[in-house]
C-alpha cells in the first residue's frame, strides 16, 4: 500500500503542471515504467488500466497563470497536496519522485521517502506518471484546437524549435508561462493583454450558455476573435479591450467600416464551413482591467 507520486510538465513552456497520486493496492500491471518512455498508445492503455484497477488516485493540477503568481516550486508543493489529497483509500507509505518533500509541510510529510528515478523502480510512481502524463497531454491536445498555430497537440508546451518560431511568429496566449525565461520578454505585451483578453471573453460566453465552435479563426481575407453557438444562433464575436472603461466600450471601436468587416467574415466563414440550419448574429464583448478579466459588455450589434 504504496502511494505513488510523481508530476508532469514542470519544464514546459505552456500547459498547466499535473501531479498524478495512486494507490495500486497490491495490482500488478505489467508494462508500467516513467512515462515518457512509453509510445502515447502505450500509455493511453495503461492509464485505463490503472484508473480501472487501482486502489484510488489523485491528479492536482496549477494552470499556467498561476505558476506565474506563486512560482514554480510553490506550483508543485501546491498540485502535490492537491493530488495526494484525493486519495482516500489507505497507504502505508508515500514516495515521491525525486529529492524534494513537497509535502513537508504537512502532517503527511514525515511518511515521505524520497527516491530518484522511482518512476522507472516503483510501480505505483509509474502509474502516477502515466495517469498525469496522458491527462495533461490531453488537456494540451484539446488547447491545440483553440490555439491552432502553436503546435499544442504534438509538443504538448515544451520549448521546441516549432513551439519558438510559433511564438515569434504569434506572439504567446493565455496558457504560456510568462515567468520562464524564454517567455519573459513577452509579458504584457499588447498582443499578450490581447490573448488574455479574448480567452476571458470564451470563459464568459461559455458561462452564458455558448458551445466555443472557433478561436482565431483566420484567412487571408479576414479574422473572427470568437466563433460560438447558444441555441439555435451562431454568434461571431469581436472581442475589445480597453485598460479602463473611461476609455470607451467596445462598441466605441466598431464604426461602419470594422461593422462590414465583421458581416464579411462571418459570411465567409458559413460559406467555408458550409453551415446551414443556424440563425446568425454579430456580437461585441468589451473587457477592461490592467489584466483583463473584467466583462463590460456583450453587445449583438446586427
Amino acid at each position: 500500500m504504496i502511494l505513488g507520486v510523481d508530476e508532469v510538465g514542470r519544464g514546459s513552456w505552456a500547459g498547466p503542471l499535473v501531479v498524478g497520486a495512486v494507490v495500486l493496492g497490491g495490482v500488478q500491471i505489467d508494462g508500467q515504467t516513467d512515462s515518457k518512455k512509453l509510445s502515447k498508445k502505450r500509455r493511453e492503455e495503461l492509464d485505463k488500466i490503472i484508473r480501472s484497477q487501482a486502489a484510488g488516485f489523485g491528479l492536482g493540477w496549477v494552470e499556467a497563470k498561476e505558476i506565474d503568481r506563486i512560482g514554480l516550486s510553490v506550483a508543485l508543493r501546491q498540485a502535490t497536496i492537491n493530488a495526494v489529497q484525493q486519495i482516500k483509500t489507505p497507504y502505508h507509505e508515500i514516495i515521491i519522485d525525486g529529492t524534494i518533500n513537497f509535502l513537508s509541510e504537512t502532517k503527511k510529510g514525515k511518511y515521505v521517502t524520497l527516491m530518484k528515478k522511482a518512476d522507472l523502480l516503483v510501480p505505483s510512481v509509474s502509474a502516477a506518471s502515466i495517469i498525469a502524463k496522458v491527462a495533461r497531454d490531453n488537456f494540451m491536445k484539446e488547447q491545440g484546437k483553440i490555439y491552432r498555430d502553436y503546435g499544442f497537440d504534438n509538443h504538448v508546451g515544451y520549448g521546441t524549435e516549432k513551439h519558438l518560431k510559433a511564438i515569434e511568429k504569434h506572439g504567446v496566449t493565455p496558457i504560456h508561462r510568462l515567468s520562464f525565461a524564454p517567455l519573459k520578454k513577452y509579458a504584457l505585451t499588447s498582443k499578450v493583454i490581447g490573448n488574455y483578453a479574448e480567452d476571458e471573453a470564451a470563459k464568459y460566453l461559455k458561462s452564458c450558455g455558448h458551445e466555443i465552435v472557433d478561436r482565431n479563426w483566420k484567412t487571408k481575407l479576414c479574422e473572427i476573435d470568437i466563433v460560438s453557438i447558444c441555441g439555435d444562433i451562431m454568434y461571431f464575436t469581436e472581442v475589445k479591450y480597453r485598460k479602463n472603461a473611461s476609455h470607451g466600450g467596445g462598441m466605441s471601436a466598431v464604426g461602419a467600416k470594422k461593422l462590414k468587416q465583421m458581416r464579411f467574415a462571418a459570411n465567409y466563414y458559413i460559406e467555408s464551413k458550409k453551415i446551414c440550419g443556424l440563425d446568425q448574429r454579430l456580437a461585441v464583448i468589451s473587457v477592461t482591467g490592467s489584466n483583463p478579466t473584467k466583462i463590460e459588455d456583450l453587445i449583438e450589434v446586427e
